[in-house]
């Protein structure tokens, strides 16, 4: 039977994570297997993983998203693949209207949700109430709801395993993390691949929970300097897909 491998790096996020987990048991009926990549969290998150019965991953030191997400991708066994930010609940019909979505034409690489919190177009344009509440509303298996797009956001990133294997793995170079999903998104589009924003699945985001520990100075600057890797890299701004 086909399974989703669920890939979420944390880093000192706990209780987010809990959520996170609690939200996929409790919503997810599809076969799936969770891999957790711990950034060195000194917080009780191992110890958190071993009372679910996760699989996970101890890095002795932070290593940054892209790194983390490689690691769980290296012993994932699923058909698709799933990388899920830790700040990230998900409710009813998540998953599956998200695998129906990637499976409907053989040239969808990268499916994505809506949500309450994100950059470009999968950014849902009602008021955030409740996640119950968004998700009766929103979650109904509805197809016509799906919309071309020219990149998906890597809170909630689900691909082909035919496409990991055709491009590889995420690129290190824009650790600690930022635009790696991009990155990600010209490479798979490079192979002939394109993208869907699932319209019928809303999950939760907090934001930026990692990231948000930072300076914002900081921030400002790790995003100036991986916008310029991927200019250097590819010769075009990311802006130009948002």
């Amino acid at each position: 039977m086909k399974k989703t491998s669920i890939i979420i790096p944390t880093y000192n996020g706990k209780d987010l994570l809990k959520d996170c987990i609690y939200s996929i048991k409790r919503y997810t009926e599809e076969p799936y297997e969770i891999i957790v990549v711990d950034n060195g969290s000194t917080d009780g998150t191992v110890d958190f993983c071993r009372q679910e019965g996760v699989t996970f991953i101890s890095l002795a030191s932070n290593a940054g998203f892209p790194a983390a997400c490689n690691k769980g991708l290296k012993i994932a066994a699923g058909d698709t693949l799933l990388l899920l930010n830790n700040d990230v609940i998900v409710s009813q019909n998540w998953l599956g209207n998200m695998l129906r979505c990637l499976n409907s034409r053989k040239d969808i690489g990268i499916v994505g949700p809506m949500t309450n919190f994100a950059s470009g177009k999968q950014q849902m344009d009602m008021p955030y109430t409740n996640i119950e509440e968004m998700a009766k509303e929103l979650n109904e298996p509805d197809d016509r709801k799906w919309r071309q797009a020219d990149r998906i956001v890597g809170l909630c990133f689900l691909f082909k395993r035919e496409l990991l294997e055709q491009i590889g793995l995420l690129d290190e170079r824009f650790s600690p993390g930022h635009f790696e999903d991009d990155d990600y998104c010209y490479r798979a589009r490079l192979s002939g691949y394109t993208f869907r924003i699932a319209g019928d699945v809303f999950v939760f985001h907090h934001g930026s929970a990692s990231f948000g520990k930072q300076d914002t100075r900081q921030i400002e600057e790790l995003i100036k300097r991986n916008r310029q890797q991927f200019i250097d890299k590819w010769g075009v701004d990311p802006a130009m897909y948002i």
